[in-house]
Order: structure tokens, then sequence, then C-alpha cells
């Protein structure tokens, strides 16, 4: 069968910077418009994350140059390859490596990235249902992976997740209670609470608990350990409240960057801050997180995280997010 050839223009979601002046607009770009590497992908689906959602807006210092094609993420089909390690017609998908921040990423037709940024689709997986996942899924599962190499495993006290409605979190609650967990779903949006329940949430917790200011140093053991994708008084509530020898797997700063806790949870109760990074995590460690995505997500339950926008919708979308009002995943369909 012949493969598709590179078409002579694409579609693109374009930033441009002249000054004070900024652009966000769909535009036809052309291969020659594409930065270095050695392969060329037709993106199909992309998805839209926080990070995209600052990156789409400029209420974030998340690119390094203009113009650029944000989007995080992709998935697609390779058709033109440099390396020996794919083919015209793989199915690949790339996450990270600055993609959509410092090299054009999948907010486009077509990408050209390093073969090293590149991973064969999950067995199980279809384009949308990788990008259903995306850097939000992937993060968390990331975030899971740590608390289990942390010691902290089922059958105790109940893990806490934070900002459970998003993307992070969202895919947190149905893979630690695919585990066995028993989870604590935190959120501000009790519209929301059924669907977290459904994902296997046993318990909400609403936000206003996690983010009061700070009191005692240490309050009572309630937590086995935690994936926190908020960050700020959140965290720092959720550490005060881990029990002894526990951890908590942060990744995210929608509620600020400081952390207001003393070091008693960590040198009395032994509690660990595992920080996780999905930008730059090791192949073995994205292989190991998209294994257990592909095993214990099942499909169904992605379809039901999921909601599927045009292209044209990102910049709408990415004020959305970014107010706290998307609901588990956001694919982008590019193609």
């Amino acid at each position: 069968m012949a493969q598709p050839s590179l078409p002579s223009q694409f579609r693109a979601l374009v930033v441009r910077e002249d000054g004070p002046s900024r652009s966000v607009r769909l535009e036809d770009l052309s291969p020659a418009d594409l930065p270095e590497g050695d392969v060329t992908v037709a993106v199909r689906y992309s998805s839209l994350n926080y990070k995209d959602g600052l990156a789409v807006t400029g209420k974030g210092k998340v690119l390094r140059k203009v113009p650029m094609v944000p989007g995080i993420d992709l998935a697609g089909t390779v058709l033109e390859s440099a390396s020996p390690a794919f083919r015209p017609g793989d199915e690949v998908l790339v996450t990270g490596w600055g993609i959509g921040e410092a090299s054009f990423g999948g907010y486009a037709g077509l990408a050209r990235v390093k073969s090293a940024w590149a991973l064969p689709l999950p067995k199980g997986l279809t384009a949308r249902r990788a990008m259903a996942v995306g850097t939000a899924g992937l993060t968390a599962a990331l975030c899971v992976d740590a608390l289990d190499a942390a010691g902290v495993k089922p059958g105790g006290r109940e893990v806490i997740v934070t900002g459970a409605a998003g993307g992070v979190g969202s895919v947190a609650v149905a893979l630690l209670a695919r585990a066995g967990f028993q989870v604590a779903a935190s959120t501000g949006r009790v519209e929301e609470h059924a669907f977290l329940e459904k994902l296997g949430a046993k318990r909400i917790v609403p936000r206003a608990e996690l983010s009061k200011p700070p009191g005692k140093p240490l309050e009572a053991e309630t937590w086995a350990g935690g994936v926190d994708a908020v960050g700020g008084a959140v965290l720092g509530t959720v550490l005060r409240q881990t029990a002894y020898g526990g951890a908590v797997a942060a990744c995210g700063l929608a509620g600020g960057t400081d952390l207001p806790v003393t070091v008693l949870p960590f040198i009395l109760r032994g509690v660990r801050l595992l920080g996780v990074d999905s930008v730059m995590a090791p192949r073995e460690r994205r292989e190991r997180a998209w294994a257990r995505i592909a095993r214990d997500l099942p499909p169904d339950l992605l379809d039901a995280l999921t909601t599927e926008i045009p292209l044209a919708d990102v910049p709408a979308w990415s004020e959305k997010i970014l107010a706290g009002q998307v609901r588990g995943r956001a694919v982008v369909a590019v193609r």
C-alpha cells in the first residue's frame, strides 16, 4: 500500500508577537516552515493541557520563542523518517521534550521531531485515546508509579488526589482506584462529584477544606499518600495530614508556587515529597507509565473522561482550562 506523501501545505495554529502586539490564528504553513528533526509526522490528534492554555493565551511564560505552534502533545502517522527506529506508516506519539514551547508542537497538520522524543503508539490505544491521556495522563501515571516506588500500597489509609476533576487528577483517580486504593478526590466543583465517583473515588473532599490557611504544623494523620496537581496551600495541607512514612507526588502549580509548610512532616513523620516531571522524563519511565495506562485505564472510562474539540476552538478552550472549567481531558482533532 502506498504511503501518504508530504503535503505542500497544512493548517496550524500559530502564535506570533510583534512588540506588544500578539496574535493567535490558524495559518497555512509548508513543510519548509518546520524545525529540524529526523521524523515527520502527519498529526491526527493533540490535546489541551494547562500549560497549553498558558501558551495560547499568553498568561504564562511558556513559549521560549515566537512564532510558535503550541501543543505539547501529538499523535499521528510517520510520513518520513531518517531514523532506523521508525518507518513511514508507523503510529507514534510525542509528549514533552519542549514541543509546543521551544519547537513546533501538535496544533498543526504536520510536525517534525527528533526520533528520540517519539514513542510507538502503545498497543491497545488509538491515536485519539492516547491524546485523551496526553501529558496530563502521562503525568498522572508517573505520579502513581512514584508512589508505588516510595512504598505507598493499597490496603491502608486513603490516598488523596487534589484537582481531581482536571486532566491530571481525573486520570490519577482512575489509575489509583484500579490499583486497589481507597481514593479521596478533592475538587471545588460540586457538579463533578458524580463524575469523580464514576472514576472510582470513594469520597469527595471539598477543596475549601484543603486550601485553608495553615494552622498547626502537623495535623491528624489522614492520608497514606497523595497526588497533588494544585500546589500552594493545598499541597501544604496535604503534607501536614500525611501519615507516618507516607509520600505525596506533586506535579502542579495552579494553586500557586509557594509551599506553606514547615519541615516537621518530613523530619517527624518521614513524609516524602516526590516531585514529578513529565517533560524530560527518561524514556524508560515513560514506557512504564504508558504500559500502566494501557493496562489499567479501560477504554470506556477513558472515553468518559474525554471531550473532542476542533483546532479552531483551542483559543476559547484555553481560557476555559485556565478558569478551571474543563472536566477531564480535551482532545484536539487536528485532521
